[in-house]
């Protein structure tokens, strides 16, 4: 392995957290894992019921927290994806109730996630205005409209003649390892291809890091940039429909506060806030990370309050990691311009 050295020779240990930053975030996790599991008592943290309960309800805010960290790539924010998530989860609810057949509502439910998105992303490119603000006022317009038909009461959804829907939903492997858990591994595969292996990722990394250089190379940045918040729709329904069959119940709070936590588990992941920087894998860990934190807090017995000042803990020191590699990757870029036009003028001199 080459070794990383600074200006001055020395090793350069943020060189190494740049190259690597997917690895250091999974040690990140390891390390949470261990410190946990060394203070609840009795060991409870990995026993297996613990264990049980963290792949199969981690894994529903994992897989938003994938689709988030994809959209930030992208240079955009979604505020909006508890929302979506909660409204989704009626719309399922109201199709099932008035008789639809439960694969023909989840392909209608699949759709309107789907067209929510793209209508985030259609205000967001044609008005010019921050998604950030496109998708806060969606995140109050989808909840509020959900609270506004549901009139904030709980309502009990029965799929019980659907086994094997509920079993591809919510069910185990050999008793053991969550479906739940399996979804996210396969749809963080799904990503990570999209995005590190395929010409769609490279448009997303060149839309999100410079998007008038993106287009001058010919990209259809709005298309890139609807297509990902599309996306991030069709996965928020598609979790929605996996919670409320899990639940067997709707609740209008489903979904509250996923949006910081999902971007927190990409900033944490090495995804910078600028957009053009961060990987599907390091998505994948932070949003363990951010899982991890929650089961350990409960396991330990702490009160929940504390998990906001822990989280806001987490992100301020990610986004100044995050701000400190990215002025390394600015300075190494210049060093080695400056090593290159030295070298060149040393080959053009007699």
């Amino acid at each position: 392995m080459d070794t990383v050295k600074n200006a001055k020779g020395g090793v350069d240990f943020l060189g190494y957290f740049m190259r690597f930053r997917s690895l250091s975030v999974f040690f990140v996790f390891l390390l949470l894992c261990i410190a946990f599991t060394v203070r609840s008592p009795e060991y409870r943290f990995i026993s297996r019921d613990n264990i049980e309960v963290f792949l199969a309800l981690g894994a529903e805010f994992n897989i938003v927290a994938l689709a988030v960290g994809m959209l930030m790539i992208c240079g955009e924010f979604d505020l909006s994806v508890g929302s979506i998530l909660v409204f989704c989860s009626f719309v399922f609810l109201g199709l099932f109730d008035a008789g639809v057949g439960v694969f023909l509502a989840v392909f209608l439910t699949l759709g309107v996630g789907t067209l929510i998105g793209l209508l985030h992303g259609l205000i967001t490119v044609k008005t010019g205005i921050p998604s950030f603000i496109t998708t806060l006022g969606g995140m109050l317009f989808w909840r509020g409209l959900t609270l506004f038909w549901s009139q904030g009461f709980q309502r009990p959804l029965d799929t019980s003649q659907y086994p094997l829907f509920n079993e591809s939903l919510t069910g185990s492997i050999a008793g053991l390892i969550p479906i739940q858990s399996v979804w996210f591994l396969g749809i963080a595969l799904v990503l990570g291809f999209l995005i590190h292996s395929h010409k769609f990722g490279n448009w997303v990394f060149a839309t999100g890091d410079n998007k008038q250089a993106a287009k001058a190379m010919g990209i259809n940045t709005d298309v890139i940039k609807m297509s990902c918040f599309a996306i991030v729709g069709l996965i928020c329904s598609f979790v929605a429909i996996m919670q409320i069959v899990r639940v067997g119940v709707f609740s209008s709070r489903a979904g509250d506060g996923w949006e910081l936590k999902a971007i927190a588990a990409s900033v944490v992941g090495g995804t910078a806030l600028t957009g053009g920087t961060g990987s599907i894998a390091g998505v994948f860990w932070g949003a363990l990370i951010i899982s991890v934190i929650e089961n350990g807090l409960v396991v330990l017995r702490i009160p929940y309050y504390w998990t906001f000042v822990i989280f806001g803990v987490v992100i301020i020191s990610s986004v100044i990691i995050s701000y400190l590699t990215e002025q390394r990757r600015l300075t190494m870029g210049a060093e080695r311009d400056q090593g290159a036009s030295e070298l060149n003028s040393n080959n053009r001199s007699p």
